[in-house]
């Protein structure tokens, strides 16, 4: 049995841990050779062995998507290794934890930590769409699925500079399915709920409860819940489906 991505070079960034590894061996399953991307590159190089390790084909690469020239050389890398690119998975992202800003209402964020947010959350999504989207043009077309949230779709207290960051990647993904659909290009987000990894354990510690109660599923979801869904978007399975910010958050947003 043939799988979803047979033959196809896909690239993930963010790709160390969490939802981007359960990303990277989920391409690799379905038949992909795959470039895993990760500022920690023992992370990445961690995501590589599995991979390799259970039949499959990957690269690991490191660097600072914020960063223009650092963004050009990873895709330089996935050139060098493969030839071309089929499908990219932007996801590398940073929560409000991590810009010292948890539990911060709007007028207590620093502007320092509002703009790296911005600069993770965002930039980093469009310098990828930048460097990678000539590389699809000239392969002929393929997918792009950049990770927003559902911070992207509503509005959540103490998280302001993480929401506007999410709601701005809906929007460039808009624009670019919009830009690119005559040429096969496909552009879609992914808008995880409250996922079990490593970014949202402070927030999961502490309201814990609060979270589940909210949530009709009564449970967080798995990163390889999100690859699933990440997967199909890349596949020709989703060949009509462009331009679309989909939730996969136990059913969050429909309450």
């Amino acid at each position: 049995m043939t799988g979803m991505l047979d033959g196809k070079i896909a690239l993930v960034t963010g790709g160390g841990n969490g939802i981007g590894r359960e990303a990277a061996l989920a391409f690799a399953r379905e038949g992909a050779r795959v470039a895993v991307a990760d500022y920690e590159a023992e992370s990445a190089r961690e995501t590589v062995s599995l991979i390799n390790g259970n039949g499959g084909q990957a690269i690991s690469l490191s660097g600072d998507v914020t960063v223009a020239e650092q963004v050009q050389s990873m895709l330089d890398g996935v050139m060098a290794a493969y030839g071309r690119l089929d499908c990219a998975f932007n996801n590398a992202g940073i929560a409000p934890h991590q810009v010292d800003s948890a539990g911060q209402l709007t007028h207590e964020w620093s502007e320092a930590s509002f703009d790296r947010m911005i600069e993770v959350n965002l930039k980093s999504v469009w310098l990828c769409m930048k460097h990678e989207i000539p590389l699809l043009r000239a392969g002929g077309g393929g997918a792009i699925v950049n990770t927003a949230s559902i911070a992207g779709l509503i509005g959540l207290r103490t998280s302001s500079g993480y929401v506007a960051a999410k709601h701005a990647v809906i929007g460039l993904t808009k624009t670019a399915a919009l830009e690119y659909a005559e040429e096969g290009i496909r552009v879609n987000a992914v808008c995880p709920g409250y996922i079990a990894t490593r970014m949202t354990a402070p927030n999961r510690e502490k309201r814990g409860e609060a979270i589940i109660a909210r949530t009709p599923m009564r449970r967080y979801g798995e990163p390889r819940e999100i690859a699933e869904m990440v997967v199909w978007l890349c596949s020709e399975r989703a060949s009509y489906v462009t331009g679309v910010a989909y939730e996969v958050d136990g059913g969050m947003t429909a309450t």
